[in-house]
């Protein structure tokens, strides 16, 4: 399992547009076969700051994931709507044994 936290910093008079624009990528991108789950999230301490928190059964299904028609449309808009490069985080999601 992989888990990827996505932050994204998103410009205030394009907040709307963003939250919009991103249902889409939200409901197909749950569809997938290798999709556990995919939620944005946002921030209580920053204002216009998301999260997206995927969780993905392996690596190849991100790789089908990110060439999907719904991810590389949203891709392809995303710029429009950022105030920051996104900053994205990978995570194993196997239990470590202490």
């Amino acid at each position: 399992m992989i888990i990827i936290h996505a932050q994204l910093q998103v410009k205030p008079d394009q907040e709307q547009a963003f939250l919009e624009e991103v249902k889409t990528l939200l409901s197909a991108s749950r569809a997938e076969e290798g999709n556990i789950s995919y939620d944005l999230m946002k921030s209580t301490e920053q204002d216009c700051h998301y999260t997206m928190v995927e969780v993905w059964k392996g690596l190849e299904a991100i790789a089908i994931h990110n060439t999907s028609e719904h991810f590389t449309a949203f891709t392809q808009k995303a710029p429009t709507f950022m105030a920051a490069p996104m900053d994205l985080k990978v995570f194993s999601g196997e239990a470590l044994k202490a």
